[in-house]
Parts: structure tokens; sequence; C-alpha cells
């Protein structure tokens, strides 16, 4: 701890027979450096919106709110700090402006609640904050007043929030100090932010956005090691993060040896719309157990590597310890798929996804063509309608798949 003086302050699929699921859980240890923090979100989802909870073996079993963990839990320190009782994370209680390139030289000055140890968060510690109890809400995200039925994407009986005063209502990005290792729209640089006002990541500019360069800042202290992932293979097509106490596959559902598994799917190729996915979660066996699950978007997203991406590293935005399917996206090229989260969007038509390949628009960037980029990064976070068919969407033409790959979970 670096706190100030108090003059200084200022106020393989193996075949394995299947075992039990074990009663403790260990992501659930507060010894763990990287517990992933539950998403907030307590309704269940169907295709249109909210329905009653399904039993197992009915649709839309197995969503977000079937398997809550290490709910959001924050102490006020009554100094302008808040400690995160399930990361150990400290922050501001309070909201900043400035331009990316301040944030540095900011957090090495600020001195809330006499410490002096603050930093930029990376783009996990921040996205440990979100919350999926948010709505973007129903009015048009170009509107400068948010309707009335907004609800911010961060808990506001803790952390101060406001929408933009400057622009449009959904303009609340917050920064990070996690910049993409390649470039958006055709050569821009860029990195990784959370919007609490419409509940995505997405890559920004580092000279600032529209007419204000500025963006939203909280800083934070405390746990170096939250987000670090520590993965072990386990010799039989599983792979355990021992920082966050969980297992996945080390295969996706595009994966030949999953064959079985996604026959009864409309594609039978691994993508799948969002009832399909999670059907497929729940039925999977594989690798010895049967407790595999669709995970929700901050456990998705907590295996994210934002040093890899198709661009740099000719990869997804995962370690290699992992497997992906390729794809040939959009424009022809050869890419890596969004993965669904467990995790709805309200009103509840869609949910979360992960892009671990290139965040797809078709658009116009400045002085170039109408095309598809990577207009968001690999390592975003957006959603996709549960049905219908690809489409467009958005002032960045976001590319909306539909039919999305899985990689499951479950607990180690």
């Amino acid at each position: 701890m670096h706190r100030l003086p108090p003059l200084t302050r200022t106020l393989c699929l193996s075949v394995l027979p299947l075992l039990p699921m074990e009663a403790a859980q260990a992501q659930d240890d507060p010894s763990l450096p990287y517990r992933i923090v539950g998403t907030g979100q307590t309704q269940f989802y169907g295709n249109n919106g909210v329905i009653d909870e399904p039993a197992a073996g009915e649709p839309f079993y197995g969503q977000d709110a079937q398997y809550p963990s290490n709910t959001p839990s924050y102490d006020d320190n009554g100094d302008g700090t808040v400690t995160d009782q399930v990361t150990g994370l400290m922050w501001e209680k309070a909201e900043r402006r400035m331009e990316w390139a301040e944030a540095p030289a900011a957090a090495a000055a600020a001195a809330t609640g006499g410490y002096d140890d603050w930093r930029v968060p990376t783009i996990k510690e921040l996205y440990s904050l979100i919350l999926f109890s948010g709505n973007q809400g129903s009015g048009q995200p170009d509107s400068s007043t948010p309707p009335a039925d907004a609800v911010p994407f961060i808990d506001t009986t803790t952390f101060d929030f406001s929408y933009s005063d400057s622009g449009r209502y959904i303009d609340v990005q917050f920064i990070t100090s996690t910049e993409y290792v390649a470039q958006v729209m055709g050569g821009q640089s860029c990195f990784f932010g959370v919007n609490f006002a419409d509940g995505r990541i997405k890559c920004y500019p580092l000279t600032g956005h529209r007419e204000d360069p500025r963006f939203y800042a909280r800083f934070v202290r405390g746990n170096p090691d939250y987000g670090q992932n520590d993965f072990h293979n386990n010799d039989n097509g599983t792979v355990t993060d021992r920082a966050s106490g969980w297992m996945w596959a080390e295969i996706d559902s595009g994966d030949p040896r999953f064959a079985e598994f996604v026959a009864n799917t409309e594609k039978k190729n691994g993508a799948m719309n969002w009832e399909e996915a999670l059907r497929f979660a729940e039925e999977l066996r594989f690798a010895g157990h049967d407790d595999w699950r669709l995970p929700t978007a901050k456990q998705l997203q907590s295996i994210l590597d934002y040093s890899r991406s198709p661009d740099t590293t000719g990869s997804p935005a995962i370690d290699p310890v992992f497997d992906t399917t390729t794809i040939t996206n959009e424009a022809g090229a050869p890419d890596y798929p969004y993965f669904w989260s467990s995790t709805s969007f309200r009103p509840g038509v869609d949910a979360v996804v992960i892009e671990f390949g290139r965040a797809l628009g078709y658009f116009t960037p400045p002085g170039r063509p109408l095309d598809h980029y990577d207009v968001h990064g690999a390592g975003s976070q957006r959603t996709d309608p549960k049905t219908g068919s690809p489409d467009v969407h958005g002032p960045q033409g976001d590319v909306q798949r539909v039919y999305n790959y899985v990689r499951v979970i479950r607990p180690d």
C-alpha cells in the first residue's frame, strides 16, 4: 500500500467416465487473483424478451441468470474510493474527463483517498465493473438526451455516473491503458474502452472522437495480478485458468470432434443461433464432464489476449493454448468467429458476443471506399440478434452474424 503522509493527503476429446459436479466451486475462492465478477443479470430471456425461469431440458435453459456467481459487492470507503470485494481492486468513486494521452500523467498525479499509486486500468480491470442489468434504452443513439428507459451499465448507487452532455448521450466511453495491437477503420490507432452507456467494448481513436477529444476516466489501484491468466493445459482437451478457477474446452464448437453435438443445429458446422448455443453447451459431454455451460459475457472476455490479433499475429485474440476455428469473413478473408455468451442484452432480443477475430463493419471511413473493415478491433464486445438473418447495424455498419460459435466453460 502506498498511502501519502497525512500532510500531503487531499481531503480430447477424451473418453472418460462422467464426473459429478463439485460441491465447492474453486472460482469462488477469495484467494484467487482473477475472480470474475457476475454480470448482475437476474432476469431470464427468450428470443423476444423476458420469460419465466426455464427448467432443465427446456428451451433457453443454461443462460446467465441460471448460474449466479461472485455477486458484485462494493464498499464505499467514504474518502472518494470504492473497494470491490470480489476483485480486490480499489476504484475512484468519481469520474473524470480527459484526453486519452493525458490519462497516464493524471493517474500518476492522483491522490484520491490519500493514495499515490493510482493507475489507468487495463480493459480487463475496467470491464470488471460492467453490469448487464443496464439498458441502452429505446431512444435513438444519436440523441443528445437519454431515453426514459436508459439504465447505465454500472452500479450508480456506488459510482458516480453521468450521460454525455456533448453530442450523443451514449458517448460515455471510459479510457483504458490497453491499445489495440493492430488498427481499425483502415489505419486508425485506438485503445479498447468500455462504454457504460451502451454496454460495449470497442476500440476508440487515441485522438478522440467526433467534436470532443475527451473521454471519461476512472483510475484504479491494488491487485496487480487482476486480469492475468494462468492457463494450464490438462492434456485431455481442457484448459484450466488457475488464476480464475474456471475450466475451458480447448476447442470450440467448430471442431470436428464436436460433430455429434452440432448435428441437430441448423448449420451443422459449429455456427449456431443463441438458443442452439445454450442447448449445445448444456447437452455436451466432453473430457469426462457433463456440467459444461455457455460462459457469461465477463467469463468469456476474461480469456481474451489483447496482445494478439489476426493482423499482427495471424491469430485470434486468445492464447495459443486454445484451438480456434478459422472462418472466411464477409470480406472473403480468413478470420476467426464471434462467440456467444449466455448474457442477454436488454430488452432481450440480442445477446452479448465477444469478437476473437476482427470486429467487422461495412463502412465508409474518411477518404476510403465503402467496404468491410475491422471497425472495432479483435477483442471487442458487441451484441448480436438471437434470431433472424445476418445483417449490418449502426453508424459503423457493425456486421451481425446471428450464427456464432461457442466455447464452453465449467467450474474447475
